[in-house]
């Protein structure tokens, strides 16, 4: 024992750095890389950013969905991807793609052409939006061949696409922005299939950045259900990815470890099958 101290004190005064814990690895569930015409950082610095930012992991969803090939194609050991289909060709998309006939048509072409999609989304989808024939035609294409759903929806439009596809896996962009906690547990417990991301989710801490009561209660009652993600929908967003996605881990740590690397990384794993 004695030799196992003086060996330590010996180090110390050598001036060797004992290494510090590796930060939680962090999956990103709501990843755009936008060519609007080109994207707003090289493929390379995006790795780089992902990297700094202890991000092993991403759901790669954009417009066009030319910025997810980009990424797919320099997946590694270090970044693990796992793209989504976007309907949407450009902005305008958002607003009139599911009333648009040729939705389906970029759809079932891009799905073809690149064969290793695992949901669609991010989709926006309000109301009696989510009752067009199109939105019908896309849920019995993503049922046929056992995709996820990434939905960007109220309340009423996911249950509308319950209905269609009642044991489809939706991940519900946002968790409803500023709906109540009580409201978004009633969510979780009627849909089994439905996984919560939460980029500009408000309400999970105060301004001092302690972990609200509710939601420190739901995260430990549905540690299974929750993701993470960037949203970085605009140019800007990637100049704060950093502070983004650091952002979660003030808040992670004050739940129990497990949850916490379930939220972070684990539900991931599970979800798409990724390398632990």
């Amino acid at each position: 024992m004695k030799h196992k101290i003086l060996a330590l004190l010996l180090c110390l005064g050598l001036g060797v750095r004992v290494a510090a814990a590796e930060p939680m690895p962090l999956f990103d569930a709501h990843l755009h890389y936008n060519w609007e015409p080109t994207p707003r950082v090289a493929t390379g610095e995006a790795l780089r950013l992902f990297e700094a930012a202890g991000v092993r992991g991403i759901l790669a969803n954009s417009r066009p969905n030319t910025g997810t090939h980009a990424l797919y194609a320099v997946r590694s050991d270090k970044l693990q991807v796992v793209p989504f289909l976007r309907p949407y060709r450009v902005r305008a998309d958002v607003q009139t793609w599911f009333n648009d006939p040729q939705t389906m048509t970029l759809i079932e072409e891009e799905y073809q052409r690149h064969g290793y999609f695992v949901g669609i989304g991010e989709f926006h989808l309000h109301g009696v939006e989510a009752r067009s024939p199109v939105v019908a035609q896309m849920v019995r294409f993503a049922r046929g061949r056992k995709l996820m759903l990434h939905a960007h929806s109220d309340v009423a439009a996911l249950e509308t696409l319950f209905s269609l596809y009642p044991e489809a896996r939706i991940i519900w962009a946002h968790t409803g922005f500023s709906l109540p906690a009580a409201e978004v547990e009633r969510m979780l417990r009627t849909y089994p299939g439905l996984v919560a991301e939460l980029s500009y989710r408000s309400g999970i801490s105060d301004g001092s950045g302690k972990i609200s009561a509710e939601w420190h209660q739901l995260f430990e009652r549905y540690p299974e259900r929750f993701l993470l993600g960037s949203d970085t929908w605009i140019d800007e967003r990637w100049d704060s990815y950093g502070q983004i996605m650091g952002g979660y881990r003030p808040w992670l740590e004050q739940l129990p470890p497990g949850v916490a690397r379930q939220i972070a990384w684990g539900n991931a794993v599970r979800l798409f099958g990724l390398r632990p």
